[in-house]
């Protein structure tokens, strides 16, 4: 088995190519592949390390072309299922100068909102190091949340270190107080939580990033919280007490903000799996996510190796 397995929606991406017009006006497009669970998969990949993509795509066009787009970076595809009657997830993007880009989901009874909890406990967790989870997924579906659960429960009994990002899509959750109190639940059975200091003040009240984390060093299972607290960095705090914030990256001009969760997430991940401590494991997370504002595309700014050596040696600092 992989090293890190995920699982998640493969979406579908129809983006804009008119700089700054609403989605109803755009006329030109281009597609990709996104998706915040496959863009870790496809990070944790590029920097040299094995991976296993669990999902369910339509028997459709668009299915062919996510499959194809999965294998292309070398992620593991065993446990991605076909769909004959539901289709692939996909969205609109709009293409902006400054700030978020607005998106339209049509993921509503997509092909991945079907993926059964007796396909889930088909997966092989043996020689997993490190299992990534989001809110994302239990947010598209009923019968997505439960097989979700269903994994993470599995975790939790073979004791697989867990990864967890709360990653908010208000729009996929049938409440505000649903996602919340799911969100809230799922995070306790993680030893990591990644929060950013607007989704705790969404989940729990406060934007303080002290309190963020010690409202989630209350779960059960948790013992790490790392804070993400916008171009400042990241402030992180353990179950023992031990606290600490590792300073961002500056960035020259950001492009697209989509996709640096996920290099946080996976440059944390990867360290981990090297033997890094957690500080350094925090510092790669905030050089992948720096390094991929400053690129249009989901996962276009992830690096390789190499690329992630010669960034750190332009910023002067070093893992070790």
């Amino acid at each position: 088995m992989s090293e890190v397995i995920t699982v998640g929606e493969p979406v579908v991406t129809f983006a804009s190519q008119d700089a700054d017009k609403s989605l109803a006006d755009a006329r030109y497009w281009r597609k990709i592949l996104g998706g915040a669970e496959l863009n870790v998969a496809i990070g944790v990949k590029r920097l040299g390390h094995s991976v296993e993509y669990i999902s369910r795509v339509g028997q459709d066009p668009l299915g062919d072309y996510a499959i194809k787009r999965i294998a292309s970076h070398s992620v593991g595809s065993k446990y991605i299922s076909r769909d004959p009657q539901y289709w692939t997830g996909h969205q609109l993007k709009q293409l902006v100068t400054k700030g978020d880009p607005l998106t339209f989901n049509y993921r509503t009874n997509s092909a991945a909102s079907h993926l059964t909890s007796e396909i889930m406990d088909q997966v092989d967790l043996d020689g997993v190091k490190i299992a990534h989870m989001s809110g994302i997924f239990p947010a598209i579906s009923d019968t997505a949340e439960k097989s979700f659960r269903s994994l993470l429960k599995r975790l939790v009994d073979k004791d697989i270190l867990t990864t967890f990002d709360p990653n908010l899509r208000p729009g996929l959750w049938s409440s505000r107080e649903k996602m919340i109190s799911t969100i809230n639940e799922l995070a306790g059975s993680a030893n990591i939580v990644l929060p950013g200091v607007e989704e705790g003040k969404i989940l729990m009240g406060s934007d303080d990033p002290e309190k963020i984390a010690d409202f989630y060093l209350k779960g059960e299972r948790t013992d790490t919280v790392c804070v993400k607290i916008g171009p400042a960095g990241v402030y992180v705090k353990t179950k023992d007490g031990d606290s600490y914030t590792v300073n961002g990256f500056k960035v020259d001009k950001v492009v697209d903000t989509v996709g640096a969760g996920d290099g946080f997430a996976l440059g944390v991940i990867t360290a981990l799996l090297e033997g890094k401590p957690m500080k350094s494991a925090v510092l790669r997370g905030n050089a992948v996510g720096a390094l991929q504002v400053q690129t249009p595309g989901d996962n276009d700014g992830y690096p390789t190796p190499d690329e992630l050596k010669a960034f750190y040696e332009k910023e002067g600092v070093s893992e070790d």
